[in-house]
């Protein structure tokens, strides 16, 4: 079980003791609702990670956690096969001890784009929900934000999180193994809110903007990343039964209707601040996510369509305000 005490104690001390006695339950009801056949293999590589105390770390230019000479070849040749044994990783990438974690998506490049056009993050409480194996919540800690909280449901990118905090040590970031209408309703106790990747995933995209915004403070930031397509205000592409090969697609919106959609929802000071379409370099097979990727999703034909026939992936991030 993983130990939330120093959590708890956190959204104690910032007036969310209600929810902190909660935590825990919460957690051991989401691993048995998940059941998953493999959870105590995972475990078992995070309680085999050698504890090494890394001479430096760095989270404003990455993640990178120690150095070479931190460890001895042999040691650094275990570290590594207790981290592949945790494949396929998707979000980064990690260096950690010399070690080259080069996941399929390069989370860094999402992070350059958008990281000079929020709210700076010193000493904010901060939410990343459906955050993966938590490589954007590292970002935000390196910004200087107080606490960071990750949730996402798959145990495996929380087992991730795990191993890279071990190797990390102690620090004001966490991440649950839930999703967003696990949180308190209207907890309104966040300054940042991050949905990235996420709104596509959702049947009911309109509840999903109205669950964020219960979890700002008002006048907090949302910051929304997610797929979107070309045209006007009232163009929402619906796919069928995928969207580049994914089955749980839902609305693509274009920027038009997804500010509307924002608006409707009572968010202010509503800015489009990025659009850009995914390349093949930012999202890849790689040998720590050798699965197929986005280039085996595109018509090999035509790189500006799905195999569906479909736009091709094209994300947006946008700002508001509670």
């Amino acid at each position: 079980m993983i130990d939330y005490q120093a959590l708890g104690e956190a959204l104690a001390s910032v007036g969310a003791g209600a929810w902190s006695e909660q935590i825990c339950r919460q957690v051991q009801v989401a691993l048995d609702q998940q059941s998953h056949g493999d959870l105590a293999r995972w475990q078992k590589v995070v309680d085999d990670l050698h504890c090494v105390s890394p001479s430096s770390v760095d989270l404003r230019e990455g993640v990178r956690v120690g150095v070479p000479d931190d460890v001895s070849e042999a040691l650094r040749g275990r570290l590594r096969e207790h981290l592949m044994a945790l494949h396929p990783w998707r979000k980064g990438p990690y260096q950690i001890f010399g070690i080259d974690i080069d996941t399929e998506w390069r989370s860094d490049w999402k992070w350059d784009r958008l990281k000079n056009h929020i709210a700076p993050l010193d000493r904010r409480l901060v939410l990343d929900v459906g955050c993966g194996n938590g490589y954007h919540c590292w970002r935000m800690l390196g910004a200087r934000a107080r606490m960071v909280l990750g949730i996402d449901p798959t145990l495996l990118s929380v087992m991730q999180f795990q191993a890279v905090r071990k190797m990390y040590g102690e620090a004001a970031v966490h991440v649950l193994p839930l999703g967003i209408e696990q949180l308190p309703v209207e907890m309104r106790l966040f300054d940042t809110v991050f949905s990235m990747g996420v709104l596509y995933h959702r049947r009911s995209p309109i509840d999903h903007l109205y669950e964020l915004k219960g979890c700002l403070r008002p006048g907090g930031e949302l910051v929304l990343e997610t797929l979107v397509v070309a045209g006007g205000v009232d163009t929402v592409l619906l796919p069928g039964q995928r969207y580049a090969q994914m089955r749980n697609v839902w609305f693509l919106p274009s920027c038009d209707a997804l500010i509307v959609w924002l608006r409707r929802c009572g968010f202010k000071n509503i800015r489009l601040i990025d659009v850009a379409k995914t390349s093949t370099q930012e999202q890849r097979s790689t040998e720590w996510m050798r699965f197929n990727s986005l280039a085996d999703f595109l018509d090999p034909e035509n790189a500006d369509l799905t195999r569906e026939g479909l736009p091709a992936p094209r994300r947006a991030i946008i700002t508001a305000n509670a």
